[in-house]
């Protein structure tokens, strides 16, 4: 390997190589980290491009981490220069753009439509994520946001960050959302005391608080349906 030059995928063996995995079984069967590592072509003097895609991937926030990063903060990373940067950035947008543009199409009925927006992905997470689902007046989506990543408990569910993102989508109404690693979507005492507070939040700041989605392995529990607002 001569000095400054990156491990390229090609590189690599044929079975492992993502874009011959693309061609052979289709995009869908690729993992995030084989797509990142598509776009990144190149790694570094001791890393192929899918192990930079795994480093990236291997913290605590994964893919949100990409998502918010910005162009100095990505460059901060090995391997990562500022043309990747860029292009990743590009990448992440132009993702983004297309799922408000779905999203903005959507109209939640009933939990079970919000079920199937999350539960596919915060089924499988393995850290708690607490989620807010923004409406508009006719229950259309207008946005899904992280707001934080642990056991869920007030302080990580501080009104002030739960509502920072429906309050700049000019949100209606809200619904909450997060995943219980175990599987088991029963919803705890401190889940129906912080769902409270925030309703309460809610009521002051004119957003209502339409339902909080606990979400297990492949089930969920609606405390609106439970009675437990």
């Amino acid at each position: 390997m001569t000095g400054g030059q990156g491990v390229t995928i090609k590189e690599l063996p044929a079975e492992l190589r993502p874009r011959e995995r693309l061609l052979a079984a289709g995009v869908q069967a690729l993992s995030n980290a084989e797509l990142l590592a598509i776009l990144l072509r190149t790694g570094t003097r001791t890393e192929s491009a899918l192990d930079v895609a795994r480093r990236l991937l291997s913290g605590p926030d994964g893919l949100q981490f990409l998502a918010g990063a910005t162009l100095e903060e990505l460059q901060q990373q090995k391997g990562i220069g500022l043309a990747k940067a860029a292009e990743l950035k590009a990448a992440l947008e132009l993702g983004r753009r297309l799922a408000a543009f779905t999203l903005s199409r959507t109209v939640i009925r009933n939990p079970r439509d919000v079920a199937g927006l999350l539960l596919d992905e915060m089924r499988y997470l393995d850290r708690e994520n607490f989620r807010t689902v923004s409406l508009n007046t006719k229950n259309q989506v207008l946005g899904i946001d992280n707001v934080s990543v642990g056991s869920l408990n007030s302080s990580l569910a501080h009104p002030r960050e739960v509502f920072k993102d429906p309050i700049r989508r000019s949100a209606a109404a809200i619904i909450l959302a997060h995943n219980h690693p175990s599987g088991d979507p029963t919803p705890s005492q401190e889940d129906i005391m912080v769902t409270r507070r925030l309703v309460e939040a809610g009521h002051i700041l004119g957003i209502e608080v339409l339902d909080h989605l606990i979400i297990g392995d492949g089930r969920f529990t609606s405390l609106k349906e439970r009675n437990l607002l």
